[in-house]
């Protein structure tokens, strides 16, 4: 676990907060990764894991990790390779394609 960290009730969490370790269900299935920020789907989803408390980084290592630009944009091209769906604005593929994209560089999603 990381050395800044704090356990806070599920009720105490907020969106943006960072896991500071790897979270698991009762099962020992992984739910979430170290370093997940929280958002506010996750956080209403993990009463139905059974889970009550999170280990949250606090102090300078809270702050959610910058979106790197190109890792996303590189990401997104590969997985759009055999469709051209940042060029055709009428196909399905291209709607998905700006969807996936505004929420990988969180941005407000554009119609």
């Amino acid at each position: 676990m990381s050395s800044a960290y704090q356990h806070l009730a599920l009720a105490d969490v907020r969106p943006g907060m960072v896991l500071s370790d790897v979270l698991l269900d009762q099962q020992g299935q992984v739910l979430l990764p170290q370093g997940a920020v929280l958002t506010t789907s996750i956080i209403a989803l993990l009463p139905r894991h059974g889970i009550e408390m999170l280990a949250i980084l606090c102090g300078a290592d809270a702050a959610a990790p910058a979106v790197d630009l190109s890792a996303v944009q590189a990401r997104l091209a590969h997985l759009f390779r055999h469709h051209d769906a940042g060029n055709d604005d009428d196909s399905a593929t291209a709607a998905l394609y700006r969807y996936v994209t505004d929420y990988r560089l969180e941005r407000e999603m554009t119609e």
